[in-house]
């Protein structure tokens, strides 16, 4: 599968978000040596009551259950609506994730390539290779109605 394909996996979970009055982020963490999902997860910081409960730190949580270990394997790919913050850019970076999709830039809060730049710091011990951009107008759309209907 392409790209595109599990970033619209990622899309659909950023939907069922929005349907429960969450941002709608959603991430998938495929092993690209087999094309295997091993994780998904929607934003739940409200549902959880969690603020660290970003889609993609409850998708490495799950995919580290699923490969027990908190390292990752080397061959995973992580799909994400919107660009990671500083905070899930971290955590991307602990696990070891080999590679990251993201749909829209986040310009006020992303950690990748606005921002903080996370992955750019010296003191940053793993930095995955980043494609940016997949389906980005379908994600941009997705937040911008969302946050509209809210105002």
């Amino acid at each position: 599968m392409s790209d595109a394909n599990y970033m619209a996996m990622a899309l659909s979970l950023a939907r069922a978000a929005a349907d429960l009055g969450e941002t709608p982020v959603g991430c998938v963490i495929v092993d690209e040596a087999t094309g295997e999902v091993v994780a998904g997860a929607a934003n739940e910081p409200i549902g959880l009551k969690d603020p660290t409960a970003h889609a993609e730190i409850l998708a490495l949580r799950r995919a580290a259950e699923v490969t027990a270990n908190y390292r990752l394997r080397p061959n995973l790919t992580l799909y994400v609506t919107l660009e990671p913050c500083a905070m899930c850019a971290g955590a991307i970076s602990n696990a070891r994730i080999a590679r990251v999709v993201y749909g829209a830039s986040d310009p006020k809060s992303g950690g990748v390539e606005q921002g903080a730049k996370v992955w750019d710091h010296p003191q940053t011990h793993w930095k995955p290779k980043v494609t940016a951009g997949v389906e980005a107008e379908a994600a941009a759309t997705l937040l911008k109605d969302f946050f509209k209907a809210r105002r």
